[in-house]
């Protein structure tokens, strides 16, 4: 890194640190600290209160609040005159930007990124926000007023600060314990018919989503919504037909709108209107490794390719542009570059003739480019005005001459796209959020037949093992070279899902070993013995001023409602009932919350549906390995069919195995075989793809 131009250019000590976001404070005059044992004694000593600013590498208000405010002199001075000042990442410490932002919300009623947090020696809250301006703004006091204001009450109300500060936080304790319920919940389908209810009555029926803006994906809530209305599901037909159009709706909307980057694949994080139009432009790992997934259950479920070609252009966007060179994948991209949001992704109609000549005013007219533009400075977001299907009928096109025309236009606006300034990418990679992309690339592997996206995930496995893995333990973060901090609850949740996923396609041992290994460490280290459920961090993690529970879905699936599904998947591969159990005791804690606020439990619910759905196991033997062409036939074969509720596990017939799934079965004749057992009821073994395709059309209710 170099040194800024100006005059305080010496780094802080920030310039030690891994992480994207810490580097990019490291030359603020704010005498910045890295959360840790320094920072925390130091406050503790001097008796001062700490200053506690989160946020993220690709937060556009983030970039705003340091260039208004920790980039100014008289504002960094305040800063350190009176306060401890902390930086974090909240996608490294996710443990506290939990417990803070939820000190934020109960403060404010309403959080967000930049999040501004003031602490006592103790790390209790007293005052928190977001977002503050460097002067009085739209009912928001100026960021130094504010300073001086906190600093004269902590010299002159130190004790009504301190009380507050005691009572702010036994509310967030309690907000952490989950009281067991009086009358043991039952788990049926009525729970998964209030969830839907909810997702029917928020649902958008013009634009798709839910609510209305800003509007985020919620791919777990549209996950719902399809296994709710696949054909095999139990659901109420008028139900089902409310969730068939919550699922179609939302993913033509959203792939038609500019929260999806029509050129160059991948979503934004979201959209800040209610048509999906103008998007807040970081493009996150974790919202494309859930929307390929979604889009790919989708295209199964109706086999609408337009689905899959969204699908497949959100996984060669993250091989692009988002893949360490060992495997691993990166974090986010920024939504600036050269200090404007969006430039780089935005055209006007003067620069899109100057890359298309003659094609330009089609291009104009399929994806929205006007002279008014949609955007800033008359620029315009690329969104196709139509469905694809309008348009092929308004030009007279065929679907294949359609999208020809498309791709080549694209891959032209892509090579000049390339030369402008790009965006700033987090090269952090973090564990929970690569095996998300993981799982995704394995199933655009069996679904899409491309055995590029089984070797993408492969390998982010090995970068996990090598590099994020420490005496049998998981780590959270890697970034130059460097791992570190305790792996959180979703970082072994998700691995151990996406290892069984491995597990499915692929039949090195390794993969279920790992998995249930990681699985009795999970249980270890974040079970809750007393009041049950799962924290968030492990038995040995700090001591912090509470031990938050993963509860609810965010922008990532809940760390417990993943556990869930884990649970149950290894219960049924090892026959080992006393996962079932643990399974069902957290899916029974949080009964009553999926009936409450059921769109805030959507996994949970899918979870629910996984139970529900009875024994559907499928052992694929394989003389040697899974790789033949005819082993990939049978394979491709057995994932061609929308069957969520599905456990499979794959096996090399040379090697033994006291797995029940697997146990004493051979392969016919050498051929790739499946024996499929449903209900507690076994079939014949079938090496024929035909006779494979027609009993799994059964089991899909086609």
């Amino acid at each position: 890194m170099t040194e800024r131009t100006g005059s305080k250019t010496r780094p802080n000590r920030l310039v030690n640190e891994t992480s994207t976001y810490l580097l990019q404070h490291a030359y603020n005059p704010v005498d910045w600290y890295a959360w840790g044992p320094e920072a925390l004694e130091k406050a503790r000593v001097e008796d001062k209160p700490i200053l506690l600013s989160i946020g993220y590498a690709a937060c556009h208000w983030c970039h705003v609040m340091e260039h208004e405010s920790f980039e100014d002199e008289a504002t960094a001075k305040m800063m350190n005159d009176y306060f401890v000042n902390i930086k974090v990442d909240r996608e490294e410490r996710t443990d506290l930007d939990e417990i803070y932002m939820k000190a934020v919300q109960m403060m404010t009623g309403h959080g967000g990124w930049p999040m501004t947090v003031f602490l006592t020696p103790e790390l209790k809250p007293f005052f928190g926000g977001t977002y503050f301006p460097p002067q009085d703004r739209h009912g928001l006091p100026g960021f130094k007023k504010l300073l001086t204001g906190l600093h004269q009450a902590w010299e002159e109300q130190r004790p009504e600060i301190l009380k507050s500060s005691d009572e702010l936080t036994g509310h967030m304790r309690l907000m952490d314990e989950i009281a067991k319920p009086d009358v043991e919940p039952l788990l049926n389908e009525n729970l998964l018919e209030l969830g839907t209810d909810k997702l029917s009555r928020i649902f958008d029926h013009i634009w798709g989503g839910f609510g209305n803006a800003p509007k985020f994906p919620h791919s777990f809530s549209l996950n719902l919504a399809m296994r709710y209305a696949a054909p095999s599901s139990k659901g109420r037909p008028a139900r089902k037909e409310e969730c068939v159009e919550i699922y179609k709706t939302s993913l033509d909307r959203m792939a038609y709108g500019g929260i999806h980057d029509q050129i160059g694949g991948g979503f934004a994080r979201y959209a800040v209107d209610r048509q999906w139009l103008v998007p807040h432009f970081e493009k996150m790992l974790y919202d494309n490794a859930l929307l390929c997934k979604t889009y790919l259950d989708g295209y199964l479920l109706t086999g609408r390719t337009y689905w899959a070609d969204v699908a497949r252009g959100i996984l060669e966007f993250v091989l692009r542009e988002l893949t360490t060179e060992d495997g691993g994948f990166y974090s986010s991209l920024d939504a600036d570059s050269e200090g404007e949001e969006g430039k780089f992704y935005v055209w006007d109609p003067q620069q899109v003739e100057a890359v298309l000549n003659t094609d330009a005013e089609w291009f104009s007219e399929v994806f929205g480019v006007t002279k008014q533009g949609n955007f800033e400075h008359g620029k315009s977001v690329l969104h196709l005005t139509k469905s694809p299907e309008a348009l092929q009928e308004k030009f007279n096109l065929s679907e294949s001459e359609f999208w020809i025309k498309v791709r080549d236009c694209s891959v032209k606006l892509m090579t000049e796209r390339a030369r402008r300034v790009r965006p700033g990418r987090d090269e952090k990679v973090l564990t929970s959020w690569n095996c998300l992309m993981i799982t995704a690339f394995i199933e655009g592997y069996r679904v899409l037949k491309e055995p590029r996206y089984l070797d993408a995930a492969q390998r982010a496995t090995e970068f996990i093992f090598t590099n994020l893995v420490k005496d049998g333990r998981l780590l959270r973060t890697w970034g130059q070279g460097k791992a570190k901090l305790n792996g959180y609850l979703d970082d072994y949740s998700y691995f151990v899902q996406s290892l069984l996923d491995l597990a499915e396609v692929d039949t090195n041992p390794k993969w279920l070993q790992e998995a249930e290994r990681l699985t009795r460490v999970m249980l270890d280290q974040f079970g809750d013995t007393e009041s049950g459920g799962l924290f968030y961090t492990s038995a040995d993690h700090e001591e912090l001023v509470t031990r938050p529970k993963s509860h609810y879905d965010g922008s990532i699936p809940s760390g417990s409602s993943v556990a869930v599904f884990a649970l149950l998947r290894l219960s049924k591969l090892t026959n080992n009932k006393d996962y079932e159990h643990k399974a069902v005791e957290l899916l029974k804690l949080y009964a009553p919350f999926m009936t409450r606020v059921p769109d805030q439990f959507s996994n949970f619910l899918c979870a629910v549906d996984f139970y529900l759905a009875g024994e559907t196991e499928i052992a694929c033997l394989f003389k040697s390995g899974s790789e033949s062409d005819d082993a990939r036939k049978l394979l491709f074969e057995l994932y061609a069919h929308y069957i969520p509720n599905k456990v499979v596990l794959c096996h090399n017939e040379s090697k033994s195995s006291t797995l029940p799934l697997v146990e004493g079965r051979k392969t016919l004749s050498g051929a790739p075989t499946a024996y499929i057992c449903s209900n507690y009821t076994c079939d014949a073994p079938v090496a024929d793809p035909a006779k494979l395709s027609e009993r799994l059309k059964e089991l899909a209710g086609r």
